[in-house]
């Protein structure tokens, strides 16, 4: 796969249906094949520009450029220089427009992504139909054979024509591998050698997932800590914040082109004492040094242009006494302070229920919470009924508790994040 952020060749903005279409020029106010990239980019005559504005007049200058946009002699009409639309916006139009379609609990749904066990594509591209939700988690239960086996299983997954479907999977490498070739270096080695070992290491690995048709990776382990006792110790890309910033960037680097790249535990798990598979850890590290010593890594990521943050089930109780995945106050911080423009995913959402804390017992409360927090993706490694969750969701947007403009941004994270995958998977459409 090749990022949007650096291809060169524009792709196509498909036309959903004849009614969509013919509203999307509407409301953009521009001609099909301007919008669209056709062989007319120039703005319709009559006056209206692109923007809703006025095209300039006779003799007038026409956008940043300074292309004069003369009329035909006698005609009383003015065409006006149509502006360049970005690959970017169109992805973005185009998830707009797809969204305009939805209702609320389809919105919804594209938000969870789960879990559906074993190698047999039926189950898997079953559950996709019947629910349409943002993708699935593949475990080593689905992949236990070799590579060309795993490849034969995601060919079979498909799920919406224009949008293409997120197939994720944990390939940390180590100790978190769940491809029997994934025999590439690791954290455990790859944080005392040469920052470039990191990328050939990741750059490998990243080329066997897009082998197997793996389409996300939750392998990029931001979390910092010089402790052995720690559970994180092994998994983490460096001991200090500068040494993990460098490997992390390179590991996002090499995976780019590949497979869409996730960083993990936000806001860091080496500050925390304890594993959150089966606690709450919490620290009551300050926010100005979280931003100094634990903070860099993530923010190199992000810069290196990964398209996925996970949060992590710990807290920082200075910051917010509830875990990470469930503030929106850390939320902020990644958004507004590190700059992350991409899908916000938490961790495995039934973690917090084996935490054994009575306040996250309640399945549907820690799915509303996580929506109303900030999340994109509600992540869990089980399967899960989908309808009576959506139905749960969708009362607390209708009582109020969880605000409709938050489900429409992160469903647009999410149709943005497929419809730049499909892309990927059909150069020149």
């Amino acid at each position: 796969m090749v990022s949007t952020r650096h291809r060169t060749a524009a792709g196509r903005i498909g036309v959903l249906s004849g009614v969509l279409l013919a509203s999307t020029l509407v409301v953009s106010g521009c001609t099909g094949s301007a919008l669209f990239g056709g062989e007319d980019s120039g703005a319709p005559y009559g006056g209206a520009t692109a923007g809703g504005g006025v095209a300039p007049s006779a003799g007038a200058t026409a956008g940043a450029g300074g292309a004069s946009a003369a009329a035909p002699e006698g005609s009383g009409r003015v065409r006006g220089e149509f502006p360049v639309v970005s690959e970017r916006q169109r992805i973005r139009l185009y998830a707009e427009a797809r969204l305009s379609t939805m209702t609320l609990e389809q919105k919804l749904a594209s938000l969870v992504m789960v879990h559906v066990g074993g190698p047999d594509p039926a189950p898997l591209q079953a559950y996709l139909t019947a629910n349409q939700p943002a993708g699935l988690l593949l475990l080593g239960d689905n992949v236990p054979g070799s590579s060309a086996q795993a490849a034969t299983l995601t060919s079979a997954l498909r799920q919406s024509e224009g949008l293409g479907t997120l197939v994720a999977i944990d390939e940390e490498g180590g100790i978190v591998a769940r491809l029997a070739e994934d025999g590439y270096p690791a954290a455990d080695t790859l944080k005392s050698v040469p920052v470039a070992e990191t990328a050939s290491a990741f750059g490998q690995r990243a080329a066997l997932l897009e082998s197997t048709g793996m389409t996300v990776n939750f392998g990029v382990v931001a979390d910092v800590t010089a402790d052995p006792g720690s559970f994180i110790f092994e998994r983490a890309l460096g001991t200090d914040a500068p040494a993990a910033a460098d490997r992390v960037a390179a590991a996002v680097g090499a995976e780019r082109g590949h497979v869409f790249s996730t960083l993990k535990h936000f806001p860091g798990h080496g500050a925390t004492a304890g594993d959150s598979h089966t606690s709450i850890p919490s620290t009551g590290m300050a926010l100005d040094q979280w931003r100094s010593d634990v903070a860099p890594p993530f923010a190199a990521g992000v810069e290196a242009g990964a398209e996925l943050v996970m949060f992590g089930h710990l807290a920082y109780t200075s910051v917010d006494a509830l875990p990470a995945s469930l503030s929106p106050e850390w939320h902020r911080i990644l958004r507004e302070e590190l700059g992350f423009d991409g899908v916000a995913v938490t961790d495995d959402l039934l973690m917090l229920e084996a935490s054994g804390v009575p306040a996250y017992a309640d399945r549907t409360a820690n799915a509303v919470a996580a929506v109303a927090a900030g999340n994109d993706v509600l992540l869990y490694n089980s399967t899960v009924d989908l309808p009576p969750l959506v139905a749960s969701l969708a009362a607390a947007v209708r009582a109020g508790t969880i605000p409709a403009s938050r489900v429409d941004d992160a469903a647009l994270h999410v149709l943005t994040l497929r419809r730049e995958l499909w892309l990927q998977q059909h150069p020149g459409a």
